[in-house]
């Protein structure tokens, strides 16, 4: 009987210490929003103005080749009747071989396009990830998820959501790195 209150007194700060962890524990479960944080993010606004810039540059490349190409065929048109046969499917075959290396540049350049701007793309990706990482590190996050509207988290309390607490961090960092 004399250990009783002790015994119950151990029980009640277990008891304690577990529901604090529990609730410690469930106060950890948090996210950010994936597409918030990149649309946000200033290293994303300048890669893409960047990643434009050299796209229009490719871009205008073509486009000059194609007004050349388009310049020698009006050319044929006007001289094609003062022109002998042989002289014609030369020309003629000229003109389609250089159709055909346009068109081979042209998708050389879209597809340079695309792996470039994948590689921006995840650039930025990397950065907002080691940051969040770093991030909950620092605040004792065991999780941090992200969201990205498809339907991976259905449902947060607003004091969940660390989004715009790490876009902050993360473009504060990113002006210290520049």
């Amino acid at each position: 009987m004399k250990r009783l209150p002790l015994i119950l007194s151990a029980l009640a700060i277990l008891l304690a210490a577990v529901s604090f962890y529990f609730a410690k524990s469930s106060s950890e479960l948090v996210y950010v929003d994936v597409n918030k944080l990149i649309e946000g993010y200033k290293r994303t606004k300048i890669a893409k103005a960047e990643f434009d810039k050299k796209a229009n540059t490719m871009k205008g490349n073509i486009d000059s080749l194609m007004t050349g190409w388009q310049k020698e065929l009006q050319s044929y048109e006007k001289e094609r009747a003062s022109l002998s046969p042989k002289e014609l499917q030369l020309k003629q075959e000229l003109l389609q071989n250089k159709q055909q290396q346009i068109n081979g540049y042209q998708e050389a350049i879209q597809k340079k396009i695309q792996e470039e701007d994948k590689k921006v793309t995840q650039t930025v990706i990397n950065d907002i990830n080691d940051y969040v990482k770093e991030y909950g590190k620092k605040h004792g996050y065991k999780i941090i998820f992200g969201a990205s509207g498809g339907g991976n988290i259905m449902y947060a309390d607003d004091s969940s959501d660390l989004t715009e607490e790490v876009l902050k961090g993360l473009n504060a960092d990113y002006g210290t790195k520049k």
